[in-house]
């Protein structure tokens, strides 16, 4: 992986984490470890809110004048706009504006956009969808203009921003015009997940998870959501199986669930690229 490098920066890859599902953390390191073994930074680490190691103490033992902080997140929202920032120093609770590249620790903190809006992550979601009806053709493959595609993400209505990547990538893969019809759903807002479905105007329908990992909402709550009791995800999850059969029928369409992004070795690039951008940003006087 060639590109700029960094030898006198520390780079942060900073992740959700969780107390419950380990396997939430994998792509934040997986991806750390990769970036890593590049020799483009002088130290790469995962660092969690959620899990250790934590974000304020990776910060801490940071040994290098910059550091570069790159949310591996899927859009903006709560997390990304208020509670990081916030914990690092760079802005007080409820503000607003604030200066992405700050002094804080005796180094220079760029606070980088979220990997999840970035262009090349529209991509990716599209070549799962289209991979987990390759994968799984049952009874035959339905050809891109008899099927619907379904992006799914948290959302929330206390955050309007939550709902920003989600949209941005629909209007993306609309362009594409590689389906009928491409359109949003949310966890917690509206469009939900079981409503998107239905009002699909065709047979078939791929859904499409904008999530990282692998962790509870994708791997648990969205198939429930989807119609699947939580009793048979649990069983198919502790058994090593996927938490949806592909493809299952729901209310007369017949649904394909594909992977989040989980450790797409591309992620790595995206990555790189929100540094490359942070980098460009004017430095504090």
């Amino acid at each position: 992986m060639d590109g700029e490098r960094y030898p006198d920066a520390t780079l942060l890859v900073l992740a959700h984490g969780s107390t419950v599902n380990r396997d939430s953390a994998r792509p934040a390191e997986v991806l750390a470890v990769a970036l890593a073994h590049t020799g483009q930074f002088a130290a790469v680490r995962a660092c969690f809110w959620k899990q250790e190691p934590g974000l304020l103490s990776a910060l801490e033992q940071a040994e290098t004048p910059r550091v570069f902080v790159v949310p591996l997140m899927t859009g903006p929202g709560y997390f990304v706009d208020e509670v990081f920032p916030v914990a690092l120093g760079l802005k007080a609770p409820g503000q607003a504006a604030f200066a992405r590249v700050q002094r804080r620790a005796g180094c220079t903190v760029y606070y980088a956009g979220p990997v999840g809006t970035h262009p090349r992550v529209s991509a990716l979601l599209l070549e799962r969808a289209q991979a987990v009806v390759a994968q799984h053709p049952f009874p035959c493959a339905p050809r891109p203009e008899e099927t619907t595609l379904v992006v799914v993400g948290h959302g929330t209505e206390r955050t309007p921003a939550s709902r920003v990547a989600v949209e941005t990538h629909v209007a993306r893969l609309r362009g594409h015009g590689a389906y009928a019809a491409v359109v949003p759903a949310f966890m917690e807002a509206a469009p939900p997940v079981a409503a998107a479905v239905a009002a699909a105007g065709t047979r078939y329908v791929v859904v499409a998870p904008l999530f990282i990992s692998d962790g509870l909402h994708a791997a648990e709550d969205i198939p429930v959501l989807l119609g699947e009791s939580p009793e048979r995800v649990r069983a198919r999850l502790a058994a090593g199986q996927s938490p949806w059969r592909n493809p299952t029928e729901r209310g007369g369409k017949l649904v394909w669930y594909a992977p989040s992004l989980g450790e797409d070795p591309r992620l790595s690039e995206v990555l790189l690229e929100r540094v490359r951008e942070a980098a460009g940003w004017p430095e504090p006087e």
